[in-house]
């Protein structure tokens, strides 16, 4: 189940890409931390059956690439035409978006944006940038959670109350209590256990 904080608002992204869109944001060792897939699934399902993320040109660029690019620029490495392939799904016009953190290129996030009808302006362009470097950033892990801190959450993750936190720290109850106080407030969250589960998505415990 996706935590509250991590969401991204869709609605900017349905009005400058009406045909659909997919957005990964925070791209890890496997899975996004967020994802938003508004592809026509007829496209889906045939862009999945038939394997075509290894040959798709959009999706090549964006995984070795930082900024954004029209579709139309990248017609000349489709060598098996599967940006054709998704102009029979309306898919006629399209535009990917790109970014890493500039000192841990790790972890990735970028979105493939779709009209129908016309090519996208370089305004609309700069607006997809914003937004996907905005949720780029917004998503970042902390850096500022102490080891005490982050011990004190994955024993919360584990199951364990106040009063059994306190005794396998060998700590008082207060200084568990501190040390989650300090977690949620640097993580941005209301309880202990949403503070430990959003430490597990960031991969720090």
């Amino acid at each position: 189940m996706q935590l509250k904080e991590f969401r991204v608002d869709a609605t900017e992204f349905r009005s400058l890409a009406p045909a659909g869109f997919y957005v990964a944001i925070r791209i890890g060792f496997a899975f996004p931390m967020v994802e938003l897939n508004h592809l026509p699934a007829g496209w889906v399902r045939e862009y999945t059956a038939s394997g075509l993320m290894v040959h798709d040109p959009a999706m090549s660029w964006a995984y070795k690439n930082s900024g954004v690019v029209r579709w139309s620029d990248l017609v000349v490495s489709d060598s098996l035409g599967v940006l054709d392939l998704a102009k029979d799904h309306g898919l006629n016009f399209g535009a990917v978006v790109s970014c890493t953190d500039r000192n841990d290129p790790s972890q990735r996030s970028f979105g493939l944006f779709c009209r129908t009808d016309r090519e996208f302006e370089a305004r609309e362009l700069s607006r997809l940038n914003e937004r996907v470097l905005e949720s780029h950033r917004r998503h970042a892990r902390p850096a500022n959670l102490t080891s005490a801190e982050l011990e004190t959450l994955g024993l919360v993750k584990n199951g364990l109350l106040m009063k059994e936190i306190a005794a396998v720290l060998k700590v008082s109850e207060s200084a568990v209590k501190q040390r989650l106080k300090n977690a949620r407030v640097k993580l941005n969250a209301k309880t202990g256990p949403q503070a430990a589960a959003m430490a597990t998505m960031f991969g720090m415990i």
